[in-house]
């Protein structure tokens, strides 16, 4: 009896994907999970979220959004056929880490992963429409949305790194620093959401229950943890110029202290100039690169060396180790 090879397994068996298109596969990824979320708050700022009426068809009788439902329509239905796309480069990136040779088991899984938080989310989307964008729904949805953009980058990175045990690149106290900030940085997100429920961005044109927050009240926590992240992005800065952390780890953590100032900039003047839909499109956006250079900066803390990655420095090693 012949064995019957699964597709992937099938493609994986006639192709093995160079280093650079691997990478540029999960790289593809990032950039539709940023995408989705930039282009799901322009549905919200647009007043269009409502614009199919119902899920998954876009009203009753119709798949597709109709002549009736105008420019809202078309918006709306314009975001959900852009998750198709975000499916297709899930998908080249599933099936670039599955054929990559030698076979790597964690990276196949985590671009997997990816697949089932695009469905879940598909889901979360629907129940967002067919309760009329209530705020806990849609504040749901967006985080959702950052789980995929999380995996999406940490499939990412590990293509840059080999499947060698982790290996330390600081002290044990600034790998305790950075998780501080990483978890300052999901608190700070989360945080997020109370502002928009409870602002005046509500999705649609017509009544839309908000969040039972106040919204300066929720603007200046949200700013509190703001300010918590910047303080720590610039110990983590300092630190690792003291313990002379490698140049890469040090650049990660310059990176994200330019988003930083870039992002707080603009909340303050999107508090202070009443919301413009334009600026709280552009917090959106500076929200997704804050969290990829806080991931970023994470990863960075160690490294996995492959079969042909070179050592590193033994006296290094051995010093981050012992702190």
């Amino acid at each position: 009896m012949v064995a019957v090879l699964n597709p992937l397994a099938y493609i994986a068996q006639r192709w093995t994907p160079s280093p650079r298109i691997l990478r540029r596969a999960a790289l593809s990824a990032v950039v539709m999970s940023v995408l989705i979320i930039v282009t799901g708050g322009a549905v919200r700022l647009t007043g269009s979220g409502l614009g199919c009426d119902t899920w998954p068809k876009c009203t009753d009788d119709s798949l597709i959004a109709t002549p009736e439902q105008g420019l809202h329509g078309a918006i709306e239905f314009g975001n959900r056929m852009l998750t198709y796309v975000l499916s297709a480069a899930v998908g080249w990136a599933i099936i670039a880490a599955r054929s990559v040779k030698p076979r790597r088991t964690g990276l196949s899984r985590l671009a997997w992963s990816q697949f089932w938080l695009v469905m879940s989310n598909g889901v979360i989307g629907g129940i967002t429409v067919l309760t009329a964008l209530n705020p806990w729904t849609v504040a749901g949805h967006f985080l959702a949305a950052n789980a995929l953009l999380t995996v999406a980058t940490l499939t990412w990175l590990r293509t840059h790194e080999g499947d060698g045990p982790p290996r330390v690149r600081v002290p044990r106290p600034v790998r305790r620093l950075c998780w501080a900030l990483v978890g300052a940085a999901v608190v700070l997100i989360a945080a997020g959401t109370a502002v928009t429920g409870s602002g005046r961005h509500a999705g649609d044109s017509s009544e839309v229950p908000r969040m039972p927050f106040d919204y300066v009240t929720a603007a200046h926590v949200h700013a509190v943890f703001a300010w918590l992240v910047c303080a720590l992005a610039v110990a983590m800065w300092l630190v690792l110029r003291v313990v002379d952390a490698p140049a890469d780890t040090r650049a990660r953590a310059r990176d994200l202290l330019l988003v930083l100032l870039a992002q707080g900039a603009i909340g303050y003047v999107q508090f202070f100039t009443d919301t413009p839909e334009i600026l709280v499109g552009a917090h959106m956006l500076g929200s997704s690169l804050m969290w990829i250079a806080v991931l970023r900066l994470a990863v960075s803390m160690r490294e996995r060396p492959g079969p042909s990655s070179p050592e590193i420095p033994a006296q290094a090693d051995a010093a981050a180790a012992r702190v």
